[in-house]
């Protein structure tokens, strides 16, 4: 894993060179020789005999901890008892920190199915430790939201998702993407009731069509076989991730395939070809025209771009096409562990592990929230963020919004159907459709009293905008255009949005 900021020095997760534990911890004191501790016995500092006669008893409190694998990295490098081998079944040559982050791996609803063949393909895709694998699971599971609940604000209509897997749709219907064996418009939620009996844990939503993905993995026959943890529809393709980390895309067009060659024609899903082949991937982002996946490396999280370069979006400094995935590599330079990417319709962003913000791509209407409203090729930290720690991002045409750690919510760029959720007036002149170019504090949602924990805009270019605030305690508010009842809330005669966020009438706890 890569060095903080702080300067703290590199850990590593396996393959630790044995030391001696006296090595590495400082000699006692001469006083203090004359007499023995009670917790070392006979034995040295370092060493840890209390508990080689209960191996079991360490082993049930580091699963208990729900300890990071960086923990586990961490005991392993300053005591050896934690790098021996346990000789614990199911593998005998496995140390206690080992077995610990296996056990906790099999606590995770996307591991527990998976046969003992694919475990092991997974912990080797994953650099051959236990330990990476708990990485690549738990990243996952903070950046997608699965089998937590989640609302979807599509273009036109919407989806939510309860804790319990029910899900809920409203809005324009005029493609059947409600889901309810009708083509006419809702606009108060109501249940799928053809998926009853059928826990959802993800979904996704574009231009007349609607993604859901079961706890079993399935999302369209063509991907039969293929268990799908994630899915993420562009204008021109869709994308589903794998629980094994793995890619696909389908559906690209006439004469440009994503990540792989074959005959225009061809609607089948393919695996994403070049970089990622054997690098797992935890989350994927799709825009307009382009892809962005965060990789789960043995050094680090990392972030991957492939498609249309208009508007320098996909970060590598120019304005190019990628064919086939290619790595963001400021994101180094700027020493920041991606933890969450979003992609825009035209413009990207990620929240890195220390809660700094970084934006790039066609920085229309002041989306990239850096005062102005100029291009940006490479991901560039928004500096008007550094007193505040983000742990969520959301983007969509030319509009971005950040979460903090303490459930506060910021928002920028296009101010078009009051999507951006401040109050007319705020501007000066009366004008709640004002933009944005820098990130200003929803007041309005603070003023709910509750913590947010995620946001879903609009990201199409063809639809107005509208946009939900999810919060901890399951209450999810809507604003922005609501002429088709995408806010699941029935407007006044002749209102066509609400600049104010309103509760929606549904409970997602």
């Amino acid at each position: 894993m890569d060095a903080t900021t702080s300067g703290t020095p590199t850990l590593q997760y396996h393959s630790i060179p044995d030391q001696p534990a006296t090595a590495i911890v400082a000699t006692p004191l001469q006083t203090f020789q004359r007499q023995q501790r009670h917790c070392y016995g006979n034995s040295s500092p370092g060493e840890f005999p209390l508990s080689a006669s209960h191996p079991h008893i360490v082993l049930h409190v580091l699963t208990a901890c729900n300890l990071d694998p960086e923990d586990f990295a961490r005991l392993e490098a300053t005591c050896s008892f934690f790098r021996q081998p346990a000789d614990f079944y199911p593998d005998l040559s496995l140390s206690l920190s080992e077995l610990a982050a296996l056990d906790m791996c099999k606590k995770r609803a996307i591991f527990k199915p998976m046969a003992s063949e694919q475990q092991q393909e997974l912990k080797q895709l994953c650099g051959g430790s236990w330990k990476l694998v708990l990485r690549y699971l738990r990243a996952g599971e903070a950046c997608c939201r699965r089998e937590k609940s989640q609302a979807i604000a599509g273009p036109g209509h919407s989806i939510a998702v309860t804790s319990k897997g029910v899900v809920y749709s409203f809005g324009s219907n005029s493609s059947g993407q409600l889901g309810h064996g009708t083509t006419e418009w809702e606009w108060r939620p109501q249940p799928i009731r053809a998926l009853q009996g059928i826990q959802i844990i993800q979904a996704a939503a574009g231009v007349g069509r609607t993604m859901l993905i079961s706890d079993s993995g399935q999302l369209v026959e063509s991907l039969n076989g293929i268990f799908v943890v994630q899915a993420a529809i562009g204008n021109f393709f869709t994308a589903a991730l794998s629980r094994e980390g793995r890619v696909y895309t389908f559906c690209w067009g006439s004469d440009t395939k994503l990540g792989h060659h074959t005959d225009p024609n061809d609607q089948e899903p393919r695996p994403l070809l070049g970089a990622l082949e054997h690098i797992p991937v935890v989350q994927i982002a799709a825009g307009y025209c382009y892809l962005l996946c965060l990789a789960c490396e043995s050094t680090g999280m990392s972030v991957y771009s492939v498609g249309c370069g208009l508007g320098g979006k996909l970060g590598h400094g120019s304005r190019t096409d990628e064919k086939q995935p290619r790595l963001i590599e400021q994101f180094r330079l700027l020493n920041l562990q991606p933890m969450v990417v979003a992609a825009g319709a035209w413009h990207a962003a990620v929240v890195g592990q220390d809660g700094r913000v970084c934006t790039w791509g066609w920085g229309r209407y002041g989306c990239l929230g850096h005062g102005n409203e100029e291009c940006e090729l490479v991901p560039k930290v928004v500096e008007a963020l550094s007193n505040v720690k983000a742990v969520h991002v959301a983007t969509g045409d030319y509009t971005t919004f950040v979460v903090t750690d303490n459930g506060d919510v910021y928002s920028f760029g296009c101010g078009d159907s009051a999507s951006l959720g401040h109050n007319p007036g705020n501007d000066g002149q009366g004008n709640g459709h004002a933009n944005v170019l820098t990130p200003e504090i929803v007041t309005s949602l603070k003023r709910a009293n509750e913590r947010v924990v995620q946001i879903s805009l609009t990201n199409s270019v063809y639809w107005n905008a509208h946009t939900f605030a999810l919060t901890e305690s399951g209450k999810l508010f809507a604003f922005g255009a609501g002429d088709k009842g995408q806010l699941g809330t029935q407007l006044g005669e002749d209102q066509t949005e609400r600049g104010e966020p309103e509760r929606v009438d549904i409970d997602l706890s």
